[in-house]
């Protein structure tokens, strides 16, 4: 009888839990490391949302535009403090170039690839694990002052639908329809009714896990402090101080996984884009589905403990300290929207570090240069609605039956 393959997954993370889980559902002997519990980092605070259209990369042309702008606004949504510029200036090189109108649109014909049927790919697991409460299916609202307000984002909507988002324009009317508590200050609106919304995504992380472990899998507590090759082969991983063997590894160490990387002398520009939630237990007021008020950059979404207010991008590294300011901000969004929100027992702020690269792709395949080694990293805004189709397509790639979807567009090799 052949042997099940070894895999080392290295990140609990949503992502490094999927690929996990749809390896050991196809055979695999899977350990996932992690130095803190599942999903207790980054994807613990994501904004929940389920958004499988949202194919339009981060640098459109008329985004671009906005971003001077967003940097003068200290209330802005995009922060750089003075003293990280110099690190931040390759990245936002890079980023304006992937902004080119042909880039643009090869970068969503693979995100399209990617996401194509990413909720049933989700339902997939959680009916598995009896856990299909986890997702609802109410839709996303989008919120504008006005018509010309709408048009700024023309090029991204129409990207979109070009990829078969379902969207439909609403008028005031339309909006009070739907959510009747939203300040009359927002005219227009664009509603997704096919897009969903995770309630609770650490439950979420947690009930992967424990799939992961019913099919023999193992989580386990570590801190990973390099990948270990014999030549050109990755052959397992030091951890703890630690060798740990594995016929093949994967890398799904979100923001930190460049700095596994770079002994290998492959090197990826990715960034930390550093955002928060503030979680009200008793907010007074409950929409229905998340709302995304477009001139505030935030995700306003309903969930089992409150309403979850997250947003904000904040470059700054990995090991400077959380911005309280930033994450007050939030509840000035949240106010704009829903004015008689009660904001009075708002919990802590949470900070985490969204992986992302400068063309909004994701890395994921396997490393040319050095065999054994996969990864699975850099999904930015959309690690959780990303994560199982990354999954269930990396643990196809290794083991088979072969995908149909190319892997080159998310390659390493294409910052070489």
């Amino acid at each position: 009888m052949q042997q099940s393959p070894r895999v080392i997954i290295v990140g609990a993370g949503v992502v490094g839990l999927c690929v996990a889980w749809y390896l050991a559902r196809a055979g695999a002997a899977v350990t996932v490391l992690d130095r803190t519990g599942p999903g207790e980092g980054t994807s613990s605070g994501n904004a929940g949302a389920i958004s499988a259209g949202s194919v339009a990369p981060l640098a459109m042309p008329g985004v671009l535009k906005q971003v001077p702008g967003m940097l003068l606004d200290p209330k802005g949504g995009l922060y750089i403090p003075t003293g990280y510029w110099p690190a931040a200036l390759p990245w936002l090189w890079r980023f304006v170039l992937s902004a080119r109108p042909d880039r643009v649109q090869a970068i969503a014909q693979a995100m399209a690839s990617l996401l194509h049927g990413a909720e049933d790919r989700h339902r997939e697991i959680l009916r598995a694990e009896g856990a299909e409460d986890l997702i609802r299916d109410d839709g996303q609202l989008y919120l504008y002052r006005d018509a010309d307000h709408l048009k700024k984002d023309d090029a991204a909507w129409a990207l979109r639908r070009a990829h078969g988002l379902e969207m439909q324009v609403l008028d005031r009317a339309g909006i009070m329809a739907l959510e009747p508590m939203v300040d009359a200050a927002y005219t227009v609106g664009v509603f997704l009714p096919r897009q969903g919304h995770c309630v609770n995504p650490l439950r979420h992380a947690r009930t992967l896990a424990r799939g992961i472990e019913r099919m023999g899998g193992t989580i386990r507590r570590a801190t990973v402090e390099a990948l270990v090759t014999d030549g050109p082969r990755v052959v397992g991983v030091r951890a703890d101080g630690e060798t740990l063997q594995a016929d093949q590894v994967v890398l799904a160490a979100g923001a930190w996984s460049a700095w596994l990387l770079a002994p290998l002398g492959i090197r990826v520009p990715l960034e930390s884009q550093r955002g928060y939630h503030v979680m009200l237990p008793d907010p007074g007021v409950m929409p229905t589905r998340p709302l995304v008020p477009a001139d505030r950059k935030a995700f306003i979404t309903p969930m089992e403990e409150g309403l979850r207010i997250a947003g904000t991008v904040e470059f700054g590294g990995t090991e400077a300290p959380p911005n309280a300011a930033r994450a007050a901000l939030l509840l000035d969004d949240l106010r704009k929207v829903l004015p008689q929100a009660n904001t009075a027992d708002a919990k802590p702020f949470w900070m985490g570090h969204r992986p992302c690269l400068p063309d909004s792709l994701p890395v994921m395949g396997p490393v040319r240069a050095h065999p054994g080694l996969w990864c699975a990293f850099g999904h930015g805004h959309l690690g959780l609605t990303a994560s199982a189709p990354s999954g269930a397509l990396i643990a196809a790639a290794m083991l088979g039956p072969v995908p149909n979807t190319d892997l080159t567009p998310f390659a390493a090799e294409r910052f070489a």
